[in-house]
């Protein structure tokens, strides 16, 4: 039988995960490439050998995305499959459009197709955008069934950017083993408050493996999504974080909407800072996307650590790089307690280097802001470099990453911090009391794989 010849558009996540559960061991098809888009540094490199399968004993190739019609035409592709998120809808079709003028198909993926059923309850935790809120959300779920007593382990949305093999499982549970993994500032802005709240997690490349093994340890998963990505589990309790700083994209973006009218619960999050027209705004049009969702309000208020070394202070604020990336936000947390504290804000353009540089270049609207970029030890240098050129006094920051563990300073740094507080009820605790305790207790004892 002739395989179709297929070319799977990604960002070093979704792309890995639609292969591993659909394309690897399928001899109806042949993955002839990767593409890479979105983060630094993943392209001209290989999903190796020991990943793919007996049918790839060579593993697959993975190009930049701005070789895509070169690869189509040159391998006779037949099918394109768009497996990243946090993409316009007209940016997707924009692409959509060249690969069908390179004469491919281009598909869009179910996740009928591409769920890992788990043995244990499940809460998933997505967002429209990348910055909505989804992390504090995740630990705030977390902690209530912590209180609980029960064994809670989060699976984070993958962020393979070093060896693969050697990231095809990864479980994290201290700071020893972020080094032990190399992991990059993106990853750190992830693991770090998480195993600061006592909470195990598991990321990597392989979510069958991963999901397995976590199954061990855990009585619930929670499901820490990426961007505005889809889960890879099938979940119990379906949380969607939609963001009023950026009313309208709900329904804009891609996989957001498709996150909205899955989901079970929506929280419109930042009620306390954003205009309230927005909030209703939002509120109208996630109605009528998914009518049967419970719909609720909450507030992302923030904690500066040491507020008088910002009054009447030079300061230059660090911002989580995704969100003001491809996140498309100007600003973050950093900016708020920087500016409500009587900083005086630098513009941290003219000190940037290197690939800072080049990000600036490539998202204009960024101006006030430094974004934590740090996808390999070049970038991460970079970024040191970049601080330190910096004329102020003091650095604001606003990842949620310690940047003191993995950048050498020669500035004060004061951390601005955020958590979840549901305005209202029913709030986040009567919600799993009542959609997951209940399933929690029919599913107590070994039959199900809670210990």
């Amino acid at each position: 039988m002739k395989r179709k010849k297929v070319i799977i558009m990604g960002a070093a996540g979704r792309d890995f995960h639609n292969f591993n559960m659909y394309f690897r061991d399928n001899e109806a098809y042949e993955v002839v490439a990767f593409t890479a888009a979105q983060i630094p540094n993943i392209d001209d490199r290989r999903y190796p050998a020991e990943l793919a399968g007996k049918l790839y004993p060579k593993g697959i190739p993975i190009h930049p995305e701005e070789e895509l019609s070169q690869l189509i035409k040159r391998n006779k592709v037949e099918q394109v499959v768009f497996a990243y998120s946090d993409i316009s809808h007209v940016d997707l079709m924009h692409k959509g459009s060249l690969v069908l003028a390179s004469r491919a198909d281009f598909r869009l993926m179910g996740n009928h197709t591409l769920y890992l059923e788990s043995k244990v309850p499940v809460i998933s935790v997505c967002a429209v955008r990348t910055g909505s809120g989804k992390s504090p959300t995740t630990r705030k779920i977390c902690a209530i069934l912590k209180e609980r007593d029960r064994c809670v382990v989060a699976i984070r949305h993958p962020m393979p950017y070093g060896d693969l093999v050697k990231q095809r499982v990864q479980r994290f549970a201290t700071y020893d083993d972020l080094d032990k993994h190399d992991c990059t500032i993106e990853e750190r802005e992830e693991y770090e408050p998480l195993i600061d709240k006592g909470i195990i997690v598991y990321a990597g490349v392989d979510y069958e493996a991963i999901l397995r093994q976590a199954e061990k340890e855990a009585d619930v998963i929670v499901w820490d999504g990426g961007n505005n990505d889809l889960p890879f589990i099938h979940s119990n309790l379906h949380i969607v974080i939609a963001d009023p700083m950026r009313a309208g994209h709900e329904s804009r973006y891609h996989p957001g909407e498709a996150n909205v009218r899955m989901a079970d619960v929506i929280i419109i999050n930042k009620a306390h800072t954003a205009d309230r027209k927005d909030i209703l705004s939002v509120r109208e049009n996630v109605r009528g996307m998914n009518p049967r969702a419970l719909v609720i309000e909450a507030a992302s208020p923030i904690s500066v650590e040491r507020p008088e070394m910002i009054r009447g202070k030079r300061v230059l604020v660090v911002e989580d790089g995704p969100t003001v990336t491809h996140g498309g936000m100007a600003y973050g947390a950093g900016m708020i307690g920087a500016e409500d504290n009587g900083g005086i804000i630098i513009d941290p353009r003219p000190f940037a280097l290197g690939s800072i540089a080049e990000t600036y270049a490539h998202y204009p609207h960024l101006r006030e802001v430094l974004p934590a970029m740090g996808y390999g030890e070049e970038q991460v240098r970079e970024l040191e470099e970049t601080i330190n050129g910096a004329d102020c006094d003091v650095v604001v920051s606003g990842t949620p990453v310690d940047l003191r563990r993995v950048i050498k300073v020669n500035k004060p740094i004061v951390r601005v911090r955020y958590e979840i507080s549901e305005i209202g009820h029913p709030d986040l605790r009567e919600i799993i009391e009542e959609r997951i305790g209940i399933l929690l207790a029919q599913c107590e004892g070994d039959h199900c794989g809670i210990r």
